[in-house]
């Protein structure tokens, strides 16, 4: 419980923060909201069902990435320009950075909701379900961001930070897949083992709480 207020602190501090003299106080709302949804359904459902730390961590890195992109927006992030330099193109490729966990964030989430809550059996389904849910919320968001910017009547390219790429929602999930793949592959052993301390073992076929 201390330890999950110490997140809650560190999150409300980011949100402070990132909400001084951002910007475009219009896209810092719209950027800023989908955590701010985010954190208040992780504490009104917190006493049903918590996750495990490993998973609280990355949520909360994920929404320093929204909070920095909402303050700056995201097509001006400092120091994202180097990557596009690299391949020869002028383009700030932070947006990138935060599709990769866009993926990464909704495979661990669901992956622990089927685990833990015994949802799902077995672990080859667990992951299989775990990808369609992390690419379903990387299409489902770029049609809400799209639609968002259209209702409000503001400029697509600097609200979505396509940075004139015209495959800029392609590459979005993309990268967003990379995420998903990265987390089932390579995050779900810590994610098993830091799961394996909240009461229920992963994987457990009998539901049986551990001592």
């Amino acid at each position: 419980m201390r330890k999950h207020i110490i997140l809650l602190f560190f999150f409300m501090a980011g949100l402070i923060v990132s909400g001084i003299n951002p910007r475009n106080i219009f896209h810092w709302i719209g950027e800023a909201l989908p955590a701010i949804i985010g954190a208040v359904i992780l504490i009104r459902t917190y006493n049903k069902f918590s996750f495990s730390m490993f998973t609280y961590i990355f949520i909360l890195f994920s929404c320093y990435l929204l909070f920095l992109g909402a303050h700056y927006t995201f097509s001006r992030v400092p120091y994202f320009d180097w990557p596009g330099s690299l391949f020869g193109y002028n383009r700030n490729n932070f947006d990138k950075f935060g599709h990769f966990f866009q993926g990464v964030i909704p495979v661990l989430i669901s992956r622990e909701l089927f685990i833990r809550k015994e949802i799902v059996k077995g672990k080859g389904f667990v992951s299989f379900l775990a990808f369609c849910v992390a690419m379903t919320t990387a299409a489902v968001y770029e049609l809400i961001e799209y639609i968002a910017c259209s209702i409000a009547d503001k400029n697509p390219v600097t609200f979505l930070g396509t940075q004139g790429y015209i495959w800029d929602s392609q590459s979005d999930m993309l990268f967003a897949l990379i995420g998903a793949l990265f987390a089932i592959w390579i995050l779900k052993y810590p994610h098993d083992r830091s799961m394996s301390r909240v009461k229920i073992s992963p994987y457990r076929q009998d539901g049986q709480k551990q001592c």
